[in-house]
């Protein structure tokens, strides 16, 4: 095998194996010195399809054999698990692969002792920020660190934590860096950044190219109905496409979501039968049977003539099948996402691209982004089947010199840390890696934004860029974040919960002032969610603000909450009781996603500066938005075990609290439509949960006016242990307040007093700053006895 022989020249032909083809092409040979034969760093551009996932794998291999670990950085989640599918190749080899993202829950054992570590960007971030703990220690041991896709650094806000991250890694361990890209105009700005000699430093231009691409702009008329315009640029990508696919060719139709692939796909078979083109194989018995596999239905129908859709959210399985046969040419007509364009390699002769703007949950109405735009144009041409592919942006006549701009000259790659240089700021000090003013000028200078303000100096103001890094630190020793002293630079805890956080540092110091706050209640944790500048871009369409206004009716919030934060509002009210409006539900998963994750932050604040009845209430609103169940059922959800469709099962049979779940016992949860054996591990799970009782002893029920007597409330847990607030107060008036670990019992000092109000309400309430429990509250009623 001539793979193995090229390979056996540097000490490798035992993973001859991990490739997936027989021999390396041209562009491949050319990198092998530099990849194989040297320990520097490596920057490599090619053009999509050219076989740069080879150039990662060769590079993996090279320290696999030195017997070190090599981490893969996917520009996206669901590229992450494609990876560790298509490598079983090295677990065939005996190496192991582990995925790292956020959707799965760490295995610190299995990451520790994996060869190969694929992650995202995010994550990546993630574990290096908390490198020192026991749990993220993995990340300090990487070797080579392969960074797939390098142009996502221009990328608005992904851009500035791939940057950060990488600058971070090399100074936790020093890993060899390779990073690839498949448009790179100005490489050099990279190589530099990555300290990449001329040697390993690869241009490789069109002319490696496996075939010829023809692109170009076509415009459509914009009209006044956004709904329509789809339909005309659809019309626009089919006249595209028509001439290729009645060739015998394929086409490859990119649209902006999820469900503009299905509805594209259930149109266009429309427009087939009216353009009478010969497609589809539904005399085809085989191809028929096979399609039966296929899980989602419409999919299934479109299938059979010869039209496909491919989106993140379909199955494995259908997603599989809809590749294969796209490959086979069963799929003659393909709607996708730009997913599709960054992952599996699907070349087809004529690729259009018909939507160029996309609805954001969080942004609005975006462009997309110009390296998606020539990714995903690149995919035309299928090498072996075609001598030319072809690439179409269907666009308004406004944007149609933009984006031939974009074909002729292709996109620099620019650096995005100026717009988040407070916040990643912040997290060095907080990590401890910047102490003093040289640090932060040593730290720059290891940022891509110094790098590509040397070259064009004049667009980042390189001469002010030190002076504003020193401005940027006052900003935030000025709004608390940091302090300053002659010995050097530290974080404040403010500083540090924004960092751990991933706050945008608006968001932290609005939280902060939330939580030092004399009022909080379900309405102001939300609005000051619903208000974070994570969320400044959200807007409500018109077809929204009905169903916005009826969720929010009869609600408290301030004047000046604007048309998108009442969205996020609405949104969030009506997933507390999971009752969101069909209206909203476009946008209520990614909405709902971040809120849980904002508010959760927003706890640590209260647990850090408010008392524990406000920790609690915060904690009890995250479960309520997690699991959209009522307030009243809202301790279920602490229960291992039970999640959003059993709590409200169980609540729904009037089981609303872990005591109630115990005092049913199994045949009462078993009548309440859970399994016998779900039943006893949810018994177990509640019986471990802090069961409060309060104990008066020998309070009294009258006092004489004018007398004091000093009393002793016990305040226990007959079940599990945990942290908690315990508040005496009378009349509503706070008397005494602790904070504790109640693992028995404790003793709470109580003065009854008599004075001139009667009776006085002694209230003993016991909050849970880390459990989404009802607080526990009972009191007494003691008259003052007047003579």
């Amino acid at each position: 095998m001539a793979l193995a022989e090229d390979l056996a020249d540097f000490e490798l032909s035992d993973f001859a194996d991990a490739f997936a083809f027989e021999s390396f092409n041209r562009m491949q040979q050319e990198a092998l010195p530099g990849l194989l034969g040297s320990d520097e760093n490596v920057v490599a551009s090619a053009p999509t399809a050219s076989g740069k996932t080879a150039l990662a794998e060769l590079a993996i291999c090279r320290a696999l054999a030195n017997g070190g670990t090599a981490l893969f950085v996917a520009p996206l989640r669901a590229l992450t698990n494609e990876k560790e599918a298509d490598w079983e190749r090295f677990e065939e080899l005996g190496y192991s692969v582990y995925v790292v993202t956020g959707e799965r829950d760490l295995n610190p054992r299995r990451a520790r002792r994996a060869d190969i570590l694929v992650m995202t960007p995010e994550k990546t971030d993630s574990a290096t920020r908390k490198h020192d703990s026991r749990r993220y220690d993995f990340i300090t041991d990487i070797d080579v660190c392969v960074i797939d896709e390098v142009h996502l650094l221009d990328s608005d806000r992904r851009g500035s934590v791939l940057e950060v991250t990488i600058s971070r890694l090399r100074r936790l361990c020093e890993p060899r860096v390779v990073a690839l890209s498949a448009t790179m105009p100005n490489i050099d700005d990279v190589a530099a950044w990555l300290d990449a000699p001329a040697e390993t430093t690869f241009e490789f231009g069109d002319e490696y190219r496996p075939v010829d691409l023809h692109a170009d702009v076509r415009t459509y008329t914009h009209g006044e109905n956004s709904f329509a315009d789809k339909y005309r640029r659809l019309y626009r990508a089919m006249d595209l496409a028509e001439p290729h696919i009645d060739d015998g060719g394929q086409a490859l139709v990119f649209v902006s979501s999820r469900q503009d692939t299905v509805q594209a796909a259930k149109k266009a078979r429309d427009e087939i039968a009216e353009r009478d083109l010969e497609m589809g194989a539904r005399g085809e018995y085989d191809y028929h049977t096979e399609t039966q596999q296929l899980e989602n239905d419409t999919l299934r129908k479109s299938a059979l003539d010869g039209v496909g859709f491919h989106h993140a959210g379909l199955s494995k399985n259908d997603k599989d099948l809809v590749e294969e046969w796209f490959r086979q040419g069963q799929i003659q007509l393909l709607f996708s996402t730009s997913t599709l364009a960054w992952g599996v390699n699907l070349p087809a002769r004529c690729v259009v691209i018909r939507d160029t703007k996309y609805h954001d949950p969080l942004e609005g109405e975006v462009d997309m982004s110009p390296l998606d735009v020539l990714q995903m144009l690149g995919r035309a041409g299928r090498p072996g089947y075609d001598d030319v592919g072809y690439g179409w942006i269907v666009c308004d006549r406004a944007d149609a010199d933009k984006y031939r701009k974009l074909l002729r000259d292709g996109k620099e790659i620019e650096s995005q840390l100026a717009e988040d240089l407070d916040a990643h700021l912040n997290a060095e000090i907080a990590m401890g890696t910047i102490r003093d003013l040289d640090d932060v000028m040593d730290w720059l200078e290891t940022t891509f934004y110094y790098q590509r303000a040397q070259s064009a100096p004049s667009k980042y103001g390189f001469e002010n860029l030190r002076e504003r890094v020193r401005e940027t630190l006052s900003e935030l020793v000025e709004a608390g974040f940091v302090e300053t002293d002659e010995l050097g630079v530290d974080p404040t805890p403010l500083g540090r919960l924004a960092s751990k956080y991933y706050l945008r540092l608006d968001t932290a110091e609005r939280f902060h002032d939330l939580a030092t706050a004399e009022r909080q209640d379900v309405d102001t944790v939300l609005e000051a969610v619903a208000t974070a500048e994570e969320f400044d871009s959200v807007n409500a369409r018109q077809s929204e603000r009905d169903a916005i206004s009826a969720v929010l009716s009869g609600k408290t919030y301030t004047d000046d909450v604007d048309a998108g934060q009442r969205k996020v509002l609405a949104i969030l009210h009506s997933s507390m009781t999971g009752s969101t409006p069909a209206d909203l539900t476009s946008d209520a998963w990614v909405i709902r996603q971040n809120s849980v994750r904002l508010v959760s932050a927003l706890g640590a604040f209260c647990r850090r500066f408010a008392d524990p009845q406000t920790a609690n209430l915060v904690r009890r609103v995250e479960a309520r938005l997690d699991h959209g169940v009522s307030e009243g059922a809202v301790g279920l959800t602490a229960v291992d075990g039970i999640g959003s469709g059993r709590a409200s099962k169980l609540a729904a049979e009037g089981i609303t609290t872990p005591g109630e779940v115990i005092a049913v016992g199994v045949d009462g949860l078993v009548a309440a439509g859970l399994s016998e054996g779900v039943a006893e591990r949810v018994i177990e799970s509640a019986g471990e949960l802090p069961a409060i009782e309060i104990e008066w002893g020998s309070f009294p029920d009258s006092i004489p006016h004018g007398q004091n007597e000093m009393c002793e409330v016990t305040v226990r847990t007959v079940a599990g242990n945990a942290a908690v607030g315990v508040r005496v107060t009378v009349n509503d008036i706070e008397m005494t307040a602790d904070e504790t670990y109640l693992s028995d019992e404790l003793a709470v000092p109580v003065g009854v007093f008599g004075g001139d109000e009667s009776p006085l309400e002694y209230a003993v309430e016991v909050s849970f700053p880390e459990l989404p429990l009802l607080p526990v509250r009972d009191s007494r009623s003691v008259d003052v006895e007047r003579p």
